[in-house]
């Protein structure tokens, strides 16, 4: 294994453990802070330490074309993905709305042969259509707890962060850092303005659980894992990155049994196994995978 996969793996492994509390923190913050207004506060706290640390090392700003892509990523990644997130977690438990980000890597796998950044394989359309089983499966069981338009919007995030994987290998090079930091500060504008024109309350938290989640989620969830996936971007592909997905449910599901009562199901527990066996066929087999990798 080259220095460069070894990087990649460790960031890899590393942002898949931490984003794997994210759902369940997201969870004990919209339970008080409504959910534009919850996801605008923790991205604007973020965007400030990272603004901070750009200043410190002396990072460069991005301008021009590098300043709108990073701008865009910010849009789709943090803004419209977590806009979304947030308000189908709100309905949602954790488990099952991490269960269903795990067609994350499917949805980039499509978006980047659609947009010609990879190429198409049959195995892609065969996993997709054992994950979408797996979708059904997990839906049909939810329903009876979590009203439809919980889990459409958690697969409308699912297609934010896909697009916003398969956009950062199109954009200048960007430091990893600069680029969350001016990512989550357009999001926090724009979460904000949200809210306000929703007419969400703009007000701080009383709970302390709710500062112990956003005490986790500013440098953990939204710093140190954004960092490492940009960081592992630059030496993996897209659809290859975007496996980190995988590895969230498996960690959510414990944190939010433990945490937060979530039951196990049988249709939470089948839906998410078939989902698994779609992310593999679809761009996890090692003999699939290589040729695309060398190639991108």
């Amino acid at each position: 294994m080259s220095g460069s996969d070894r990087i990649a793996l460790a960031c890899f492994v590393s942002s898949g453990v931490f984003a794997g509390g994210n759902a369940v923190a997201v969870r004990f913050t919209v339970r008080e802070m409504e959910p534009l207004w919850g996801a605008g506060f923790r991205f604007l706290l973020a965007a400030a330490v990272l603004l901070v640390i750009v200043v410190i090392m002396k990072l460069e700003l991005p301008r021009g074309r590098a300043l709108a892509g990073a701008a865009l990523f910010g849009t789709l990644n943090f803004a419209a993905a977590f806009a979304l997130a947030y308000y189908g977690l709100t309905h949602v438990h954790a488990g099952l709305g991490s269960t269903l980000l795990a067609l994350v890597p499917l949805a980039t796998l499509v978006l980047a042969v659609a947009q010609r950044q990879e190429r198409f394989r049959p195995a892609a359309l065969v996993g997709a259509l054992v994950a979408l089983i797996g979708v059904g499966l997990i839906s049909g069981a939810a329903l009876e707890s979590a009203p439809a338009p919980a889990l459409l919007a958690l697969l409308g995030s699912v297609v934010c962060f896909a697009e916003a994987t398969v956009l950062v290998r199109r954009l200048p090079p960007i430091h990893p850092i600069t680029m969350n930091a001016v990512g989550m500060s357009v999001a926090a504008v724009l979460l904000i303005g949200g809210a306000a024109f929703g007419g969400e309350a703009l007000t701080l938290p009383d709970r302390a659980a709710t500062w112990v989640a956003l005490a986790y989620l500013i440098p953990v969830g939204s710093i140190a894992v954004f960092v490492l996936f940009l960081v592992m971007l630059r030496y993996w592909s897209a659809s290859r990155a975007a496996y980190v997905d995988v590895i969230i449910p498996f960690v959510a599901v414990a944190f939010s049994w433990w945490l937060d009562d979530e039951p196990i199901t049988g249709g939470l527990l089948a839906g998410g196994a078939l989902i698994l066996i779609g992310v593999y066929l679809g761009a996890l087999r090692p003999s699939e995978t290589v040729a695309e990798i060398s190639s991108a």
